[in-house]
């Protein structure tokens, strides 16, 4: 049975759940220190007085604090005068958002349901976010968007309209928070029972793969994925870094230059007319153009291939014709295709494919020399697999968001 600890909804007043505290929220009348890049960051000291030749040293002490011990509270970074931590205190934070609920899987797979500020909503937004835990590797699974435009037939995400891009502060947060709540951090404590890695780090790996099209919000993606692989800070090998898209051609080349993590393509048919249906955006860029700019990302080789995501349809995707067309299309491009039996939704209209099918699938890539390994289904009891994330957030009507700035601009 599957277990939900609900934070904020069941018990308000609940600040510790298996023994690690459960921050209430970070304050929303403060700018946020995290997210913000070195530059940034000695930017901000200087607004509350900080001399501008002392801006590298204490932005290399936030970073430090922030990134490799992990802390929320200005008052646990010890190095850095008390004067100046009050400062800080008074106008920063640096607090993890709202954990709404926290399930975890027969599986050992977790998941958040995390809240942020409305910025431009109207009402705050939640996301999803899901830890999957494996025999020497902890994948963390961390969404870019509330919601999504893509609308492919069959991911729950693309039922719910996009009701904003998140922030960079808020695409780490999921990290920073995924690591507070296993214990991940220095002198911090793994949750009695949890299934995690048995040595090493408890997040390893980092996937653009939760709710939303990473590459629909380039830039906050790029600068948090940046500092996630930054040697001094979480230190995320970028080749541990893995950004999934449905195929924002424009975008894919700059993903190789300029953040440099290794690419999942959610491919899922090998005809025009299929992928029309499949994944929308393929009206946009078609296979041909997706493949051709597969075949110029920077650093594209062996050691660094492109993970084509194909998720098993009965009876859509799934015939030995399917399987030799993929063989085809993706000829002379180092790959590997990651077999998805499909999970199912409320009110989805697709099917698995039978397991002798998606077997039979793989043999023929097999033969082919292409790695095709069937992913096991992870979280399924708690809507945590792949294609399942959803939140209940909506963007409010404008004149609706107005009329809610206008009564809080009254109260103050």
């Amino acid at each position: 049975m599957a277990v939900t600890l609900d934070i904020a909804r069941e018990n308000p007043n609940a600040q510790t759940v298996t023994g690690i505290a459960a921050t209430p929220g970070a304050d929303e009348d403060k700018p946020t220190l995290i997210g913000l890049s070195r530059e940034e960051l000695g930017e901000a000291l200087g607004t509350i007085g900080v001399q501008q030749k002392q801006w590298r040293m204490r932005s290399s002490q936030l970073w430090h604090w922030l990134y490799v011990r992990g802390v929320s509270d200005f008052a646990e970074m010890t190095n850095i005068a008390k004067d100046l931590r009050a400062k800080l205190d008074e106008a920063f934070t640096i607090a993890r958002p709202k954990i709404v609920s926290e399930q975890i899987s027969v599986d050992g797979t977790r998941k958040w349901l995390f809240q942020f500020p409305p910025r431009g909503a109207g009402n705050p937004v939640e996301v999803e976010t899901v830890y999957i835990p494996e025999e020497g590797r902890g994948t963390l699974c961390v969404s870019s968007q509330v919601g999504c435009t893509l609308t492919c037939t069959f991911c729950h995400t693309g039922t719910q309209k996009l009701v904003r891009n998140l922030t960079s502060e808020e695409i780490l947060s999921q990290i920073l928070i995924a690591r507070d709540r296993l214990g991940d951090f220095p002198d911090a404590h793994t949750p009695q029972g949890a299934i995690v890695p048995s040595e090493g780090r408890l997040v390893t790996n980092i996937v653009m793969m939760g709710m939303g099209e990473p590459l629909y919000n380039f830039e906050n993606v790029k600068k948090a994925l940046l500092i996630a692989s930054d040697g001094d800070g979480l230190s995320l090998s970028k080749r541990r870094i893995t950004l999934s898209t449905s195929g924002v051609v424009p975008e894919i080349f700059r993903t190789g230059d300029e953040i440099g993590c290794m690419l999942a393509i959610s491919l899922h048919a090998v005809r025009d007319e299929d992928r029309d249906i499949l994944v929308p955006i393929n009206k946009k860029w078609n296979i041909k153009e997706l493949l051709d700019a597969c075949r110029n990302y920077p650093g594209l080789s062996n050691a660094k291939r492109i993970t084509f995501e194909y998720v098993m349809l009965k009876d859509i995707n799934d015939s030995n014709e399917d399987a030799l067309e993929l063989v085809r299309l993706l000829k002379g491009i180092p790959a590997k295709i990651n077999l998805i039996p499909f999970n199912p939704w409320p009110g989805s209209q697709y099917a698995c494919s039978d397991w002798e099918r998606i077997e039979e699938f793989a043999d023929i890539v097999n033969r082919a020399g292409y790695a095709s390994p069937i992913r096991t289904p992870r979280g399924r009891d708690i809507f945590a697999a792949c294609g399942q994330l959803k939140s209940a957030s909506e963007r409010m009507r404008k004149k609706d968001r107005d009329a809610l700035a206008a009564k809080k601009a009254a109260v103050y």
